[in-house]
Order: structure tokens, then sequence, then C-alpha cells
């Protein structure tokens, strides 16, 4: 399970001690300055005043074709693209001849080279998963299902639910043992209950694609094993909360006793359960996501006969499995996760698919091999000042924000003066010393690369938080927030253009790598991040009035996003994304501020004709250029609590005031909002 996360050598250091960038600090860009913003696909035809979007993206939007193998394609994926270039010089560098090669970066050469050996892959067929498919054969009783279940738990298969090692929700001085709903084959519950005929198509092909996969298995009644494992799916989605429901985390916190979990759950064995997963003796309680589904799973295993579920656990077997074994299983399941739900026509080329395998299992071990060669020291003090101003920018906010009383203005400093920031690398670097890894057995690589991480997990329970783990590898183009440890982290590979241009003027910058460590740390006080306090505890500092005045505004904002319709049929979900949407209005309003107390001042330098606002709005712009297949929009309208990339570039720029000032925008032009529809909480 995951952590409540909001999708150098390590910067660790708490807000209170940062001090707000000196003024004037000479920086590599202001000898001659660029200005960071990339023209080359303006729309002449279309005013920024009408759609800032279209206006820088236009000429793109037109004519870029997504890639074959990519279901979307932002500048996300273009810094991926060049980071997994990078880290491909890396790997392929490993594999060249060489006298002394230290023990970790050769398991990295040999599980990638594991993956790489398609002949062996082919050769071996079904084979690395028979041994799991007697293992389910040999169920004779549902009692049995326990065992099972904390077997599939402790690696890549799943079951009906997940467990997880996470700081305590309500003692976050503690790990604890978390339990919560999974089981689904596909990616959301409403692709099970929804009559949409787009949903209901895409049922029809999975259907066939579990027939087709148990035919290519030879297990026997393929037809009827798949018809039983879709209703049984359906069953689970049935009772499963939305993910609308699953934002609150005061409600998906339930402390449960292990003695009382049977009378939560009936029909299962709560103690062979926690014998296997290796728990029993380390806790005497467990927090429960969804405490009735709990209670509904139980009767859904009394009702449903032992042979569906022996051919529901195959399948969730070989459908984890079937990237790691021979091609026709490989494209089998593509054809239907990739082309049917995401829309793409090719998969990617294996060596990319080789990297994500290494980052998955020895991410930590690949990233210090890719910071020690890519990533610039010099980045480190520009992105310092960047965040120094960004706090100090905050510290000003809460000092007038109309929704905070001084009650809150209290706890909401306190929540600053703790937050940790994680920036590039962590400190110290993940030891796999213990980790076997065989260049001729994928298959047994990844069995021993995730009971090597269960164990480390488990092993927490008991000891203190570790708070410098990082929740990303320093390869990923992503950054987050978690409420538990109160930090925000930014790895190495988001610290590119367009996000971060250490050659450009800082206006691009704080347009954008500013709005997003902005949009960060901003969950840190959203409808969620506000029932965490300072030290990572469930417990709500707002107060009443207060939370009633910041629901006023984000009621607002939930209706403002919900009138798009990315997908005829289908409308972004306000409340799934209002969390995201928040944090987007919130990162660029503070961005702004934090920009204007960089200049400390000064005016502005007018670049390529634009003015420093100009640039920074269409920082955020550009960072936001994007395309996306119609069947990963509506997966992603459905699942992803983010909206649609188009929608991010263009909804929050129309809250600012400041880009109506730098644009002069005015009544009757198409990005005008009245002041009282803008939505403005920072």
């Amino acid at each position: 399970m995951i952590p409540r996360v909001k999708t150098i050598t390590a910067v660790m250091f708490p807000a209170a001690a940062i001090a707000i960038a000196i003024a004037g600090a000479a920086s590599p860009a202001a000898a001659a300055p660029v200005s960071g913003v990339d023209t080359r696909y303006v729309d002449p035809a279309v005013r920024p005043q009408d759609d800032i979007y279209r206006h820088l993206n236009g000429r793109w939007l037109d004519t870029f074709q997504i890639p074959a193998d990519k279901a979307s394609y932002t500048m996300f994926t273009r810094v991926s693209d060049e980071t997994e270039r990078q880290l491909k010089v890396i790997v392929d560098a490993l594999e060249a001849p060489a006298g002394e090669r230290d023990a970790t970066a050769q398991k990295v050469a040999d599980l990638y080279a594991s993956y790489m050996d398609v002949k062996r892959l082919d050769a071996l067929g079904l084979a690395p998963v028979r041994a799991e498919f007697r293992r389910i054969d040999a169920l004779r009783a549902k009692s049995g299902l326990a065992a099972l279940i904390a077997h599939l738990n402790r690696g890549e298969a799943g079951a009906p639910f997940d467990l997880g090692i996470e700081q305590d929700g309500k003692e976050s001085t503690r790990y604890a043992v978390i339990i919560g709903q999974s089981g689904l084959g596909m990616p959301d519950r409403d692709y099970y209950l929804s009559d949409q005929a787009k949903l209901a198509a895409v049922r029809a092909k999975y259907l066939a694609h579990i027939e087709k996969m148990f035919e290519m298995a030879k297990i026997p009644d393929a037809h009827g094993d798949a018809a039983a494992i879709l209703a049984l799916e359906t069953s689970i989605a049935r009772i499963q909360w939305t993910r609308v429901q699953n934002r609150d985390p005061a409600k998906t916190y339930n402390k449960v006793m292990v003695r009382d979990l049977p009378a939560l759950m009936a029909n299962y064995d709560w103690n062979r359960y926690f014998d296997d997963v290796g728990a029993a003796s380390k806790v005497d309680y467990v927090i429960v996501n969804q405490p009735n589904y709990f209670t509904a799973l139980g009767r859904l295993i009394a009702t449903t006969p032992l042979p569906v579920w022996k051919a529901y656990f195959k399948w969730r077997v070989l459908s984890a499995a079937a990237p790691y074994l021979s091609k026709p299983f490989v494209d089998e399941r593509f054809a239907f996760t990739g082309t049917v739900l995401q829309g793409v026509p090719a998969n990617r080329p294996r060596w990319q698919r080789g990297l994500a395998l290494i980052d998955g299992s020895m991410g930590e071990a690949l990233g210090e091999l890719y910071v020690a060669k890519y990533f610039p020291p010099q980045n480190k003090a520009r992105i310092r000042a960047l965040v120094d101003n960004l706090i100090a920018a905050y510290r000003g906010e809460i000092a007038t924000l109309d929704w905070m009383s001084p009650p809150t203005r209290k706890g909401a400093l306190a929540k600053l003066d703790k937050l940790m920031i994680k920036g590039g690398y962590p400190d110290k670097w993940r030891d796999y010393g213990t980790l076997q890894i065989r260049r001729d057995d994928l298959y047994g690589n990844i069995e021993r690369a995730d009971e090597f991480e269960y164990r480390r997990q488990l092993a927490k329970l008991g000891k203190p938080i570790d708070r410098s783990e990082w929740g990303m590898t320093p390869q990923t183009v992503n950054a987050y927030y978690n409420p538990l440890l109160n930090e925000i982290v930014f790895p190495a590979a988001i610290l590119q253009p367009p996000f971060f241009n250490v050659q450009a003027d800082d206006a691009v910058n704080y347009g954008a790598i500013g709005a997003v460590i902005g949009h960060e740390i901003s969950h840190g006080f959203d409808d969620e991040g506000s029932q965490f306090d300072a030290d990572g505890n469930l417990h709500d500092w707002f107060t009443p009035q207060d939370h009633a005045k910041f629901a006023a505004k984000t009621r607002a904002l939930v209706a403002q996003y919900a009138q798009y319709e990315p997908v005829p049929g289908f409308h972004i979900n306000g409340r799934l994304t209002l969390g995201e949407n928040i944090a987007d209005n919130s990162g660029l309003a503070i961005a702004y501020q934090a920009y204007q107390l960089s200049l400390a001042g000064r005016a502005a330098p007018v670049i390529d004709g634009m003015s420093g606002a100009q640039r920074f709005y269409y920082g955020w712009v550009q960072a936001w250029r994007g395309k996306t297949r119609e069947a990963q929009k509506i997966m992603w309208l459905k699942s992803d609590p983010h909206s649609p990339a188009g929608i991010r570039g263009v909804v929050p720029i129309r809250n600012q005031s400041g880009f109506y000032k730098a644009f002069d925008v005015k009544p009757g032009d198409k990005m005008y909002l009245a002041p009282d529809r803008r939505v403005v909480i920072w």
C-alpha cells in the first residue's frame, strides 16, 4: 500500500531555518538572461487574453502526434524520456568490460540483463508461474484463503485487500499495519458498475482478455472461469468505497485490535494470516481503511464457491506475471492494459520497460548512479533560493488570509515551521546487500525483490520513524507531499527544463518548478492536509468556522472544474480532483508572490518582448503542454485525482489577479472571470 502522499545532497531542513534569498544575489542567468519561454509553437491567431494555453502551445497541439507507444505526451513525458536516455547510458556502461565493479551496480546490470534475455523467457513460457498455480490448486477449503492472501500480499499479484506498513495517522512516531480494499483488474469500480457505453465496451474486452490469457495458460474451462472472475470482481467493486470517499483521512482511519478482526470480517483465519505475513508478534492492532468493505468481503468469501476463488487468484497471478513471461503473454496483456485501457497502439521499447523494472526493484541503486553523473551541483543553490522565497511567501500569506482566524494561523505557522524539504536525492542510500539477483532468472529476481522490499517494510515495526526515507527515486519526474512526515520531496530528475532551467531568468522557473513546489506545500493546508498537524498526526487544527470558510471557497472550485468535459459524457469529477485543484491554484498564487520577493523591489527585465509577469505565467502554461488519447483520458477521469494537463494549464490562471494585470485582460476577453467568480485561496 502506498503512503498518503500527494503525487543537492539531500536538502533536508526545517522551514523555520530558511532565510529569504539575499536581494540582488548573483546567479548564472543574471549576466545574460534568457526568457526560458518556448515560443516556437505560438498560435498568433489566438490572443493570450482569450486562451493563453492555445496561444502559447497552439501549433504544437495542432501538429504533434503522440508517439505510438504512449498514452499521452506531456512535458513530464518529455523530461522522463530524456532521463531514460541518460539512465540507458548508465546501464549500458555497466555491461561494458570492467575490472572491478561495485556489487550493487553489478546487481543492477544483472537484473537488466535478465529482463532483456528474451530468448530465455520465450523458451520458459508459463514455467515461472507454475509453482504459484500449484499453490492455488492445492487449496482444499476456504480456510486456506488466509494463507494464500498472506502470500500474495508479499508480492505483486495482489488480493481483495492489501497490507502495508506506514506511520500511524494518530501516533506519527510509530509505524502501524494498514489494510485496505484492493483486488480489481480494471482501473476503477466504475469500469464494472457504470452503464456508460464506453465502459461497457471495456468490460466486454476485459472478459475476452481473461479468457484468452487462460486459454494461453492451458486452463481447462477458460470461458467459464473468465465469466466467473468478472462476476466476482464486479461483486468486489460493488462493496468498495469510491475514490472520493477514500480521500477522507479521518474516515479511513479505523483502529481495530487484531483480536477483534473476526468480528469485523468473519469467514477468515486472521491468526493464520498475521502469522504468514510475519506480523503476529509485532502488532496488536491494525488501521482498517474501509471497515464495511471488510465486513462485506467476509460475506462474499462465504457465498462464493471455492473454485471461483481459485480461478480469481490464478488470474491475479497470471496478470501480474505476464509482463515478465514469454512474448505471447506480454503482447496479450499489453493489448488490454495498453491498447484497450489507454488507447496505445504499440508497447514501449523493451529497454525502457527494463529500466522501469530496475526503478521499481532497485530504484535507489540506479538513482545513486544517476545523480553522480547527471545532477549538476549548481542546481542546488539556485533551487534553494527559490524554495526560500516560496516559504517566505507562504508565511506572509498566512498572516493575512481571510479564511484563517488567529488559532488556525498559529497551527498553520507551526506546520510551516516544521515542514521538511527534500530536494534532489536521499542523504542515505538504500542497502541492497541482502538482495540476490541472477542474470538467468528474471521471475525469481522479481519475487526476491518483492520479498526484499516486503521484509524491509516489515522490519520498521517497533522501530523509530525513518524521516530520511524517500517515497520516490531521484530519477522520478514528479514531486509529492507526505502529511504523515509533513514533508515535500522533489527529486533531481524534475529539475530540468521546462520545469527548471538553470540558464533562464527566474520568472519562468518560478512559474514552473516554483508553482510545482508551491503546489506540494499547499497540500499541508488543503481539505485533507488540514487534518494533519505539524507532527503528522491526524489532528484537526482548523477552527470549525475556518473550515466553513475554506469549504465555501472550495465548493466554488469544485463547480469550476466540474463544468469541463474532456471526453463527451465524461466530466471532471470536481470532488475527486479537489485537493490537486486547490494545490494548482494555491501553488501558482504563492509562486507569483515568491517571484515578486525574488525581485526585491527591482523591476523585472523585459526579455524577448515579455515582461517578468508574462514570462512567469508562460512558464506555467508551457509546463502543462500535453496531449492525451481518449481511452487514457477516460481512465484518468475515473481514477486520477489530477485534472487533465490542458485544464491545469489554463483554469488556475483565470483565478490569478496577477494574470489580468500582466496581460491586460478585460471583460469580454474569453479568459476573463469576474472578480466575484474567481476562487482565491492564497
